[in-house]
């Protein structure tokens, strides 16, 4: 018999909230995240796009000093959305077992600013200078490492590096470490910092970044006849993933449960989406199917939605092709419109938006669609936030990644 699991903790930090109630507040308000980027590096690589999306509480206020002088960013970014959601689930106080818990956490790109600065260290003053902590700061596990010896996890510490599709990948794993009985407990989640002047240049070279140098605010748009790309951010969320025995045992809170999930790939492209989405239409029903569900139950979608040119479309065939006429009857809500792209936390982040929008029965709104792209007739939640239905209801978080990566995950209300 397959073990039901179910969310008890949320924790997150991003641009638009520090933490889950401040997140989801803004979310449901449609509070833009992008800004203007205040480093004299901008200026000094003649960078062609000045704005990203970069957290709105700096790690540093909220973790100790000794702390952040052995993590790289990204590393802190993920510990302080893990001990929120550790803290939320109230196992904080809870006698756990350290071999029955795990930490899944997920990166696209890992420690880029260590990788960096250490290289510059080392050109400049040589390589006595560089740092002993290096390799644990930069290695895309190292958030992983950090945490399980943070809660003392010994079940096992898991990292998947799938791009942007990292953050959902990162659950689909927790699901089969409790599935296959290996913990009780898993701690899931992704954090990325990136916004760096390499990789801003780097996707800048790519034309997949927005150029509205002028209005940050407004640059994200996904579904939008003028969208231009996406707006580089950075973030971290965390979700507490418990098998429901485990979980009614203690009498822990319940968000939602999380149903299923899927992981395909398109063996298409390095960095585009199968046009014809059959990858990514097959991870919808995949995760549907692993969910124990049917088109009929889902009510709601948070989207990809990247708000490149190239890169939605392919989505909406993938939803079209999973959902057929059912697709009408769906809301979408596509919210990295508000937080700009989180990379390999982005999927973490947009999984904690679908388990609130279930738990709470409303939707979060998509901003800046002002002239939505015929090409994709979607039910877009915009202007406020959209009430869903009441009763058993399933929802959807999709990710997908440079690598043809493709990851869904299904959560269910309880």
């Amino acid at each position: 018999m397959t073990r039901r699991l179910v969310i008890t903790g949320l924790g997150a930090t991003t641009p638009i909230g520090g933490d889950v109630p401040t997140l989801w507040k803004n979310a449901l308000a449609g509070t833009p995240g992008a800004k203007t980027l205040e480093h004299d590096w901008v200026e000094k690589y003649q960078l062609p796009v000045t704005f990203a999306a970069e957290v709105e509480v700096e790690p540093a206020e909220v973790l100790a000093r000794p702390e952040t002088r052995r993590m790289d960013r990204s590393t802190q970014l993920g510990m302080v959305a893990s001990r929120q959601a550790w803290k939320d689930s109230g196992l904080d106080e809870a006698d756990v077992d350290p071999e029955r818990l795990g930490v899944s956490f997920a990166t696209g790109i890992g420690g880029v600013w260590t990788l960096l600065d250490s290289w510059d260290t080392l050109r400049e003053r040589g390589p006595r200078r560089v740092m002993p902590m290096t390799v644990p700061m930069l290695m895309p596990n190292g958030a992983a490492g950090a945490i399980s010896l943070d809660l003392g996890a010994r079940a096992g510490a898991r990292t998947a590096v799938s791009a942007c599709a990292s953050g959902t990948e990162a659950l689909e794993v927790a699901i089969r470490m409790l599935r296959e009985g290996e913990a009780d407990i898993v701690l899931a989640g992704g954090t990325e910092a990136a916004i760096h002047p390499l990789p801003l240049a780097a996707f800048s070279s790519m034309q997949a970044l927005s150029r509205r140098n002028d209005d940050p605010a407004a640059a994200s748009r996904p579904y939008d006849v003028d969208r231009d790309g996406f707006v580089m951010g950075e973030g971290a969320g965390a979700l507490v993933v418990e098998t429901e025995e485990h979980a009614k045992a203690r009498g822990a809170k319940i968000y939602a449960e999380l149903a299923g999930a899927a992981v395909t790939s398109d063996a298409h492209h390095i960095t585009a989406p199968d046009p014809e989405a059959m990858g990514a239409s097959r991870a919808l029903r995949k995760a549907l199917d692993d969910a124990g569900a049917s088109v009929e139950d889902v009510s709601h979608v948070n989207a990809h939605a990247t708000s490149t040119p190239v890169g939605d479309k392919p989505e909406y065939a993938a939803l079209k092709s999973a959902f057929g006429d059912r697709l009408d009857e769906i809301c979408i809500s596509a919210t990295k419109s508000q937080t700009g792209h989180l990379l390999g936390a982005a999927g973490a982040v947009e999984s904690l938006l679908t388990v609130l929008a279930l738990h709470d029965r409303k939707a979060a709104v998509t901003i800046n669609l002002d002239n939505q792209d015929p090409e994709m007739p979607l039910d877009v939640v915009t202007g406020q936030a959209r009430e869903l239905p009441s009763g058993d209801q399933v929802a959807l978080c999709n990710s997908f990644g440079f690598g043809g990566h493709n990851s869904v995950v299904a959560f269910r209300t309880v």
